[in-house]
């Protein structure tokens, strides 16, 4: 028996699930006061028919994570006029209002918390992040300016500098008295950071640092606050000391001052240029910035990693060249955990808006020939967003097992060099896979909105604009996906050196034994996939977390297997053959990454289940679980198919399933998107706010009047049928 369920709990039932603030610090208004992004049907809009409804409230805190106080207050910033973004505004008028927004971020300490007690933070690395990813909910040019400022150039000072440095610079950093640039990025070196060009040699006789920019190609690019803002830069550069070059290094180096007039103006030797208008963000100032033999005292070396004594002798806590490179790189891994959180934020934005729109917009008539249909309703509408929803779920659960990680190795808990390479790659997984997926999602939502999603009032094609760069700064996406793969064939080799002779006899034996699954060393399988001869008994089969976990696992490891046997030639050829061995399986390593990182978001989805108290909020989530497991497991049939991994039966039971999925979660989109939190007050999507509700409300009353009174014209076709069975319509009428 179905009942109609309102599409909001009573305040009271939803307070109970509230706990008090654990903390003196933020604490957010009680859910029930606060409006639901979920909008209730409106009178004339047939609600739908449901059991027992979702507690979002109850959900909504179990999405927001261990810091969810500190996420809401962030994200409640925008419902400040004076902190939303403008549309249309001129690229000057937009920097300059973000410039004064940071200002205001900067006063109320929001963005300091990473910060040590002792320099104005709270020491609170994780709960930093969370209210950080959600300033792109008020704009996403707002949240890279203060990623800039205290995210890189301040979080450099602090994790690369000494406590001189600290006293010295993070004060004027954290006040924004200092606005400052991470100047790593070269036109001539992307993502390819140890091969920067820029120079930084040391003179023994001045004890100064000599910063040079020896040709085009090293030109620091796209450095935010260079073009106009910057005071100060954290300048990467070769470190060369009596001719020795020791690799990168970070140095403090002012590129602004005030001049006689009160200009701003760059300093003798520093010179750069403005970036102009971009395809999104152009709230920040991005420009060049490049150096002429500007000189830096010795004690403007971050040193942490690296020093260099008075008479120019160099020294290091960490004597490989290569690790000590990626230890310094390692304390900046904060910018792709904070991008990827503000990824998945968008991604619910996006979601939120086109779910709201796509439960209340109507378009043509369906068994009632009075009624349109609420677009929702339709099968490819379902398929076009309640995937993207899955996804953004799984996302948003790998996202805070993410953030946990971030907080252990940098609040110093867990912070060892396995701790802090683990973290590595999660974020070089995971910021590739939740960047994709707000793209996709912004995108799908603008088609699914219609004429609508297009309109800048309803913010996707903005939104989609400014997060566009989001795949390609903090790491082109496919070259982390790269990394990922690399660290994946180290454990494989790993692993298969713990295999004795025994162990690989009976790991051999086990691949002839049976051909339909591929064992291999990283995650050791229970079973083969196998045809039950019943359809239903086969959708019930993959419905199993077991099986789906069986089937993604093994698609990861039997391409790293792969991998890894096409690779073994390269130990003993020459340098050039085995460059053209690994590039020729360049993609095979980055796709299986890719698979590898899904993985990851499936296993934090599953493991999220059991944390989920209400019985019929749970049966619904792993329904929406079940849906992003299979949806993977659709994409890459041709591969499960080819490589004996499922029968042609059970691939197409994989289809019909999904489509059942999509109807079992019907039901209960609004209360899937009400759970993130966005309210229209946080959209500003005028789409989102319950306006084409009204419009379609006010419709359906003004054509059953015009029914109820006579006065609606008579359709041609009814009349042309009307005739033919009365005999009077002419032949060939």
């Amino acid at each position: 028996m179905s009942t109609t369920i309102p599409t909001s709990q009573s305040p009271a039932s939803r307070a109970e699930t509230l706990p008090a603030s654990p903390d003196g610090g933020v604490t957010p208004a009680p859910l029930e006061q606060l409006p639901s992004a979920a909008t209730p049907p409106s009178p004339g809009v047939t609600p739908v028919e449901t059991g027992e409804r979702v507690d979002v409230a109850a959900l909504g805190k179990i999405l927001d994570g261990r810091w969810w106080q500190l996420r809401r207050a962030a994200r409640d910033l925008a419902l400040d006029p004076e902190l939303q973004k403008i549309e249309g505004l001129t690229m000057d008028e937009h920097r300059e209002r973000v410039l004064v927004q940071s200002r205001r971020l900067a006063e109320m300490g929001l963005v300091h918390r990473a910060y040590p007690p002792e320099v104005g933070g709270k020491g609170d690395p994780g709960g930093n992040l969370a209210g950080f990813e959600e300033l792109a909910v008020l704009d996403p040019s707002l949240q890279i300016k203060a990623g800039v400022q205290w995210g890189l150039f301040g979080s450099a000072v602090l994790h690369l500098g000494n406590e001189e440095h600290h006293r010295r610079w993070l004060p004027g950093i954290l006040d924004l008295s200092v606005p400052g640039c991470f100047a790593m990025t070269e036109i001539g070196h992307g993502s390819d950071v140890a091969s920067i060009a820029t120079t930084a040699t040391y003179d023994e006789s001045t004890e100064e640092f000599v910063i040079h920019t020896p040709i085009t190609a090293a030109r620091k690019e796209y450095i935010g606050n260079a073009a106009l803002h910057g005071v100060a830069a954290v300048v990467f550069a070769q470190l060369v000391t009596k001719g020795v070059n020791h690799g990168v290094h970070a140095f403090y180096v002012p590129i602004r001052e005030k001049g006689a007039d009160g200009e701003m103006r760059f300093v003798d030797g520093v010179q750069g240029s403005d970036d102009g208008l971009k395809g999104g963000l152009r709230g920040v100032d991005n420009g060049q910035l490049w150096f002429d033999h500007v000189r830096v005292p010795r004690t403007n070396l971050l040193n942490r990693y690296g020093d260099v004594a008075a008479d120019g002798t160099y020294s290091s806590p960490i004597s490989s060249p290569g690790r000590r490179f990626f230890t310094m790189l390692g304390t900046l891994v904060q910018g792709r955990v904070s991008l990827s959180g503000a990824a998945v934020s968008v991604s619910k934005m996006a979601l939120a808006i086109a779910v709201t729109y796509g439960t209340q917009r109507r378009q043509f008539t369906g068994a009632d020939e009075h009624s349109e249909v609420v677009l929702m309703d339709y099968q490819q509408h379902q398929r076009r967003l309640l995937p993207l929803l899955a996804r953004t779920y799984a996302a948003t659960f790998a996202q805070n097992e993410l953030l946990d990680r971030f907080d252990e190795v940098f609040s110093g808990k867990h912070d060892s060099d396995e701790h802090r390479q683990d973290l590595e790659t999660l974020a070089a997984a995971a910021k590739p896979m939740t960047t994709w997926l707000a793209l996709d999602a912004l995108q799908e939502a603008r088609e699914a909105c219609g004429g609508a999603g297009y309109m800048a009032e309803n913010r996707l094609v903005g939104l989609r604009q400014d997060m566009d760069v989001y795949v390609t700064f903090e790491g082109d996406n496919n070259v982390l996906l790269q990394l990922v793969g690399k660290r994946l064939l180290t454990d494989y080799g790993r692993e298969m050196a713990k295999v004795d002779i025994a162990g690989a006899v009976r790991y051999v034996a086990a691949r002839a034994a049976d051909m339909t699954l591929h064992r291999t060393p990283l995650r050791r399988a229970a079973q083969s996939v196998l045809d039950t001869g019943s359809r239903a008994r086969s959708a019930g089969h993959l419905r199993a977390a077991e099986t789906q976990r069986e089937l993604l696992e093994d698609r990861v490891e039997s391409m790293i297997a792969e991998i890894a046997t096409a690779l073994r030639p390269a130990r003993h050829a020459s340098p050039v053959e085995a460059a053209a061995l690994f590039n020729a399986h360049q993609h095979e390593l980055i796709e299986a990454a890719r698979s590898h990182a899904e993985l990851l978001q499936w296993e934090a989805f599953t493991a999220a289940l059991p944390t989920v108290r209400d019985p019929r909020t749970r049966e619904v989530l792993t329904t929406l679980r079940d849906l992003y497991g299979l949806t993977l497991i659709e994409k890459n049939l041709a591969w499960y198919l080819m490589n004996g991994r499922i029968s042609g039966q059970r691939a197409k039971t994989v289809t019909s399933y999904v489509d059942r999925l999509l109807t079992r979660l019907r039901p209960h989109v609004n209360d899937l998107v009400g759970a993130f939190g966005y309210t229209p007050g946080h959209l500003r999507a005028t789409i989102a706010t319950g306006v084409e509700a009204e419009r379609q409300r006010e419709a359906r009353e003004y054509f059953r009047r015009q029914r109820a009174v006579g006065r609606e014209p008579i359709n041609e076709k009814e009349l042309h049928a009307s005739q033919q069975r009365s005999g009077l319509a002419e032949p060939g009428a």
